[in-house]
């Protein structure tokens, strides 16, 4: 049976440590003991963690032998900001499928008061994810920053990654010929409700993205995030 993973608050050489309501969860409602071993994600490379103290709000561990962790693709998503409790719901599960990175943006058609409210919402995204890596045995949490608009996107996201825009109108191009013929990472943008505008999709093209079809289903945005990174994933292994 595979053993909990837990990320890190504190790494010190051989020691490590959760502190705050993280360590709260660990020794309160799991109850955890010394003497108890967890999987240890420390830094980039997951290690075997036996408790060695147990605080309210501080659960400290010895670290032991490292354990193999197969490398993952690298995935971006550029998630443009619509209804929180449905975007939480995205950024949850498409942490759980492995994205490297959330890029909240603000589109054109994003609602203003979602817009003017997203940047004190940052931190909870940040909760859920790492909530999510762990449960899914992750090494790391994706990085999630401050929302952004469009245009910043051309300082943002640099490289040679694969860039592909899913949009409604295009007919042509699925999301697997558009993979296909990139590197082997990848920036995946997802539109707001009521999808993106031609002058979005028209600088977005101009920047070198690909437009890409998931079908000919209108999906919400959080099911489209959640099938594009699903499928992306597994097509970059």
């Amino acid at each position: 049976m595979s053993r909990r993973r837990w990320i890190a608050d504190e790494i010190h050489g051989n020691m490590a440590a959760l502190v705050g309501e993280h360590a709260a969860h660990l020794a309160r409602v799991l109850r955890a003991r010394i003497g108890q071993e967890f999987d240890i994600a420390a830094g980039e490379i997951v290690r075997r963690g036996t408790i060695t103290a147990i605080s309210a709000e501080r659960v400290e561990f010895a670290l032991g032998e490292v354990e193999v962790v197969r490398p993952a693709p690298k995935v971006t998503l550029v998630l443009a900001i619509f209804k929180f409790d449905r975007m939480e719901w995205a950024i949850e599960k498409c942490t759980e499928l492995g994205v490297t990175r959330i890029i909240p943006l603000i589109a054109r058609r994003t609602d203003a008061h979602l817009a003017s409210a997203a940047a004190k919402r940052v931190e909870r995204w940040r909760k859920i994810a790492r909530q999510a890596s762990e449960q899914s045995r992750r090494v790391a949490p994706p990085e999630i920053g401050g929302p952004m608009k469009l245009k910043e996107l051309g300082v943002t996201v640099t490289g040679e990654s694969t860039r592909i825009v899913l949009a409604e109108n295009e007919r042509e191009t699925s999301l697997r010929a558009a993979l296909a013929a990139g590197p082997d990472d990848a920036v995946l943008a997802i539109g707001p409700e009521g999808g993106w505008t031609d002058e979005e999709l028209g600088w977005l093209r101009e920047a070198g993205w690909k437009s890409a079809t998931l079908g000919d289903s209108i999906l919400r945005a959080e099911t489209a995030a959640i099938v594009a990174t699903a499928f992306t994933m597994d097509a970059l292994r």
